[in-house]
C-alpha cells in the first residue's frame, strides 16, 4: 500500500440534502437535543456499549437498538437528512410527545474524535455500514478503514469483540481487503452472502437492485 496521509478530523462532502420540511426541523431542533450523546446520558444502565459510525438513513440502528434493549447504543450521522429519518422512527409524527429509545443516542459529529475518546475496550460491538466509498484515490485518506484508524478501533473494542463493515463499493471493497490484510488485531471472515442476523439497509437494497454485490466482513478482537 502506498504511503497515506493520516484521516484528517474534518467532514467533506454536504451536511444537508434536500430542504428539511418543518417537521424534520422540529426533530432538529426540539427532539434531537433529548436523543443527543454525550449531554443526553441512556435511560438505563447498559450491558455493553455499541457504536454505529454512519447509520445512513437509520434502519440498521433503529433494529439492532430496539431488539437489544439492554445494550447502549450509540448511532453516529452528520447528514441533517439522514439524523432526520432515524429521529423520525423513534418520534413518528402523530405520536404526541415523543419519547427517546432508552438505550438509544445520536452522535451528530465526526465519530472519529468520539472514537479516540473511549477507553480501552469499551466496546463490544462497531458498525460501519455502506460507507461513503471516497473512490479517487486522491480521497483515500478519508475513507474510514485506513491503517491509522484499525488500531484505534482495535483499542477501544474488547477481547472478542466485534467490528463489521459492509461495502458494494468495488473500489472500497478492494481496498478493506488491503488494509485489513495488512493488520494482526483481528481474525478476517469475509462473504458476499448476507451474514444470517445482521439487518438489511435501504443502501443494500439498492446495491443489490442496480447490480452490485455486496460484501460482508466480521472482524473478531483477538
Amino acid at each position: 500500500m502506498t504511503t497515506l496521509k493520516p484521516p484528517p478530523d474534518r467532514l467533506y462532502g454536504r451536511s444537508r440534502g434536500k430542504k428539511l420540511r418543518p417537521r424534520q426541523e422540529w426533530l432538529l431542533e426540539e427532539f434531537l437535543p433529548r436523543t443527543a450523546w454525550p449531554d443526553a446520558p441512556f435511560a438505563i444502565q447498559p450491558r455493553e456499549l455499541w457504536l454505529e459510525v454512519g447509520f445512513g438513513g437509520g434502519e440498521h440502528a433503529y433494529e439492532l437498538a430496539t431488539h437489544n434493549p439492554d445494550i447502549g447504543y450509540i448511532a453516529a450521522e452528520v447528514f441533517d437528512n439522514g439524523i432526520c429519518s432515524l429521529l423520525s422512527r423513534i418520534a413518528p409524527d402523530g405520536a404526541g410527545d415523543p419519547v427517546p429509545l432508552p438505550n438509544l443516542r445520536l452522535y451528530t459529529e465526526d465519530a472519529r474524535p468520539l472514537l479516540r475518546g473511549f477507553a480501552d475496550g469499551a466496546l463490544s460491538k462497531l458498525f460501519l455500514m455502506f460507507p461513503d466509498p471516497w473512490p479517487k484515490a486522491r480521497h483515500a485518506k478519508r475513507r474510514f478503514v485506513h491503517p491509522e484508524i484499525v488500531p484505534e478501533v482495535a483499542r477501544v473494542l474488547r477481547p472478542g469483540g466485534e467490528w463489521r463493515i459492509a461495502s458494494d463499493d468495488p473500489t472500497y471493497q478492494e481496498w478493506t481487503d488491503e488494509v485489513l490484510a495488512g493488520q494482526a488485531f483481528f481474525t478476517v471472515g469475509r462473504t458476499d452472502t448476507h451474514p444470517e442476523g445482521w439487518p438489511h439497509t435501504r443502501y443494500e437494497a439498492k446495491a443489490i437492485a442496480a447490480g452490485r454485490t455486496p460484501v460482508y466482513w466480521s472482524l473478531i478482537r483477538r
